[in-house]
């Protein structure tokens, strides 16, 4: 029982993953973009309650290992601030070339920063 019950607390509530190609296509066509020194976001309305994330990286930023480690570190800065995102969004994240040297405080501040610039973020739902 103890794994299971370990697993309910690094489960993103208001979230749904990205995963079809097709899906992720049409968010870097119609969507806007922001990108600072470490990632690149495009973000889209999906008409939906619900956010779904994706997470894209390539192969120039370093072995499976690297991408791997990157992809834990976006998806749980994301799952941290989940709370403060505005909802209904197809939101693809991008990792670049030098982020496969970035800690956790490095990549979390990165990704922050790129939500506050496309307005998604709102501060005050954090504290409550």
């Amino acid at each position: 029982m103890w794994p299971f019950f370990r697993l309910l607390f690094f489960i993103m509530i208001f979230t749904q993953s990205l995963k079809k190609n097709s899906d992720f296509e049409i968010v870097y066509k119609s969507g806007k973009s922001y990108a600072n020194k470490y990632l690149v976001i495009y973000t889209l309305k999906n008409n939906t309650d619900e956010n779904r994330l994706g997470i894209s990286v390539s192969k120039k930023v370093g072995n499976s290992v690297v991408r791997h480690r990157i992809k834990r570190l976006i998806k749980e800065s994301y799952r941290l601030h989940e709370k403060m995102f505005n909802s209904g969004l197809d939101i693809a994240v991008i990792a670049r070339k030098g982020s496969d040297a970035c800690d956790f405080a490095s990549i979390e501040s990165a990704l922050l920063h790129l939500m506050k610039l496309n307005g998604t973020l709102d501060t005050n739902k954090g504290n409550q």
